[in-house]
Parts: structure tokens; sequence; C-alpha cells
């Protein structure tokens, strides 16, 4: 898929007008059809299966919030499928919308900027359920995984429930990540894929609750491993492309500790660096040719790579410092190209320069608890996103080596360290 792009300079994108802000809208019964025929055919090449827990305590006119993991593109037509005819609004990305912004409207959807504090997004929420009498879609993680397990969810979920007072519902989906991990250049698998929709919390289950405690809760909701799955249940992933941008993810040999010199391709990794060279197993597990394995499972790799960010972040060793091309986003009509730049990342956030120096944005670790950030991103290539509630810078790294995964790591490491030093500030008064 595609997306609409233009080049413009940085002043003229700055003086385009800004949009109005369009409320939610109820999607009519042949837009609801319309969703649901979209994904049919999706659905039945992967032999889908829905199982079902408790819903029958939620009434078929009873506006809730239904809570789904991401893994890719399918689950938005797992949910068409198995919410229809029930009527529901869809919270998705702002840049969604470039290009067919009244078509998403109709459809249901909701613009939002990811991992940007944005209050209208609430109000939206609030107006969906209360005035529309009509049910919210969201994934709360907000992006797709990268190495098949959670990602880290907003503090702010919790909060949310209590002001929407609406039975919560979660939609796992099991199969949509092993048949289109976004490490994979949107290759699909032959893979079956399942979801179990599930009734987790009343409206007065969310009255008793604190915030706390309602993280807590989906928290618990939001932990799975698709890697672990796959291997504990022999499914078979027999493409001989299984591997390929698997150096996306995995991106620091854990044997020699060198970066961007690993390549995924065909069934196999390899550091162009050292020379060993991995196997994906049909059944999920890397094994190491030599026969020195000291990760066998993605994740667990992914996390010693997490675990090494931290450490460069606590020590002041970490640093990012690439060549980007710029694009904006600004409105719904397309996105722009701008110009070239610089992306610097260290431990006081990001900051972005270029357009021959008109351009100098800094995002403070705060502002951001994660990262938007993307593999091939519409057909463009690897993406790292920043911005507010401005304009969104799309940074795409010009040079080799795979930065976007350590790049968010590093975001999300940051504003935890930042986050557990003001709480420690806070008991130290």
């Amino acid at each position: 898929m595609k997306i609409k792009n233009r080049k413009l300079s940085y002043e003229e994108v700055c003086a385009l007008p800004k949009e109005p802000h369009v409320k939610p809208k109820k999607p009519t019964m042949p837009y609801r059809t319309l969703l649901k025929l979209v994904g049919a055919g999706d659905l039945k090449a992967t032999n889908f299966k829905l199982t079902t827990e408790g819903m029958e305590r939620l009434a078929a006119d009873e506006p809730a919030l239904f809570l789904m993991n991401h893994s890719s593109f399918i689950d938005l037509k797992i949910a068409a499928n198995i919410l229809y005819p029930r009527p529901f609004n869809i919270v998705c990305t702002s840049d969604g919308f470039v290009g067919k912004s009244g078509l998403m409207h109709n459809l249901g959807c909701i613009p939002t900027k990811k991992f940007i504090t944005d209050t209208t997004l609430v109000r939206d929420l609030l107006y969906t359920v209360k005035d529309l009498k009509s049910s919210i879609l969201m994934y709360p993680e907000a992006s797709y995984t990268f190495d098949g397990t959670a990602t880290p969810l907003p503090d702010s979920l919790g909060k949310l429930l209590k002001m929407l007072k609406v039975p919560v519902v979660m939609i796992k989906t099991e199969g949509a990540f092993l048949r289109d991990p976004l490490y994979n250049m949107l290759q699909l698998r032959k893979v079956n894929v399942s979801a179990k929709m599930t009734y987790v919390l009343s409206p007065e289950d969310i009255k008793e609750k604190k915030p706390e405690e309602l993280n807590a809760i989906l928290k618990e909701l939001f932990t799975f491993d698709n890697f672990r799955t796959q291997q504990e249940r022999g499914i078979k992933v027999t493409e001989a492309f299984r591997a390929d941008g698997l150096n996306r993810v995995l991106y620091k040999c854990h044997s020699c500790g060198k970066e961007g010199d690993m390549e995924g391709k065909g069934t196999h990794l390899c550091c162009h660096n050292c020379g060993k060279t991995w196997e994906l197993t049909e059944d999920g597990f890397l094994k190491a040719e030599d026969g020195k394995d000291i990760f066998t499972h993605v994740p667990d790799w992914y996390a010693w790579e997490r675990e090494s960010v931290r450490n460069e972040l606590l020590d002041g060793t970490y640093s990012l410092d690439i060549p980007v091309t710029i694009r904006m986003l600004v409105d719904t009509k397309c996105v722009y190209t701008v110009g070239e730049g610089r992306l610097t990342h260290t431990t006081d956030g990001f900051t972005l320069t270029g357009c021959d120096g008109k351009l100098n944005y800094h995002h403070t670790p705060a502002m951001s608890y994660s990262l938007y950030s993307d593999y091939f991103w519409y057909e463009l290539g690897d993406m790292i996103c920043i911005g507010d509630n401005d304009a969104l810078y799309y940074c795409f790294p010009k040079e080799g080596g795979d930065v976007v995964a350590k790049t968010r790591l590093a975001a999300e490491e940051l504003f935890r360290i930042r986050t557990s030093e003001k709480s420690m500030r806070k008991k130290s008064e």
C-alpha cells in the first residue's frame, strides 16, 4: 500500500492552512458491510476461527471499548468480521487518512497522532460512546510488534477506562504475526489465524478499581509471545523467505557485538563482521550453524538488545546521528517531502535539523513513552517519526545499518529512566 506524496519546501508546508477538526461519525450499515467484505478473502485464506468468553454479558446495542493486540494489517479485517453488525469507531493513525479522509471518516475512523498527548482524541472517544452510542476499537499498543511480543501500553489507559464508563472487551489474535511479521517486507506466509474475544471488565468493575489496578489488568492481558506460541504448538512456517529482513529486529550480533552488519536473507541470519550464521527454523527457533547457541529465541535476543541500549543510556555512550530524508504531515491531503537533514538522539531527546537550516525541532524524552517507527512505511522505506500536534516529521535514514528498532528501544528505555528519576525525586522531597 502506498501513500500520496508531494514535494514542497519547508516554508510552503508551514504556511498551509490547518484542517478543521471533524467529529467522529457513526458508520452506517453499508460502510460496516463494506469493511467486513474487504477482509473476507484474507480470513478465508487463513482458515480464520473465533472463540468467545463471556460475550453474553454485552448487549447487542451496548457501546463497549474493544482492545486488540496489534500484529499486522489483518487485525482490522478480523475486527470488522467478528464485530459485525455492531457499529464501532476505529482509533487509527492520522497518516491513514491521507488522500482518503472522507472515506475514513465514513468508515468510523478516528485519527490520532501516535505517542503524542492528544486531548482531542479523548473528547472524540467520549463523544463516540455517549452521543453516537457507538463502540470503539483501539489498538492500545499503537504500533505493530517488532519481535512478536507486546509493546508498552500508555499509563493513561486506566484513566481513559474510568472516563468512558463502558465495558471492556479484549480481542487477542494468534497467527496474525506469524502470517505477516512487520520485518518480513509484506511477504505473506501460509499460516492459520484465530482470535479470542473476551469480556474483561464491566462498568461496575471499572468504577470499583483505581486506574493503576486497571493498568495492571490490561498489562497482563497484553502479555504474549508469538514465537513461543509457534514453538509450543508446532506451527510450521515453511516459506523460504521467512528470515528476510530479520536484521531489522536483530540488528546487533550477540557473538561479536557489532551493530549494522546483520543480514536476514532466505532462511538465515548472518553477521558480515564475524561471519556467524543462524537458521530461523520452520518452527521458529534460531539455530547457530556452528552449534554454539546463545539465543535460540528471537524475543530473548531482542530483550538483550534492549538491555544493551539501556546500559548505553545509563553510562552515557548512547547516541544516534544520521542523515535523513524528511517528510511532513500537517493535513490529510498528502505527505510532503521537504528536504534533507540530520536526526540526532541522545539522553536529551531527539533533535531534527535540515531544510537548509530552516528546520530545528526538538523532542524531549518525556514527550513520548514510545516511538512511532516502522519498516517499509507505505513502501517508502524504514522510518522514524517524531513531532507534536502541529506537525509530524517522518525521518527516513539515508545510510545503511538498521537503526529503527534500536531507536525505538532507546526512546522507550529513556522514558522509563526519566520517569523513575522523577518518581525518586518526588519521594525524597
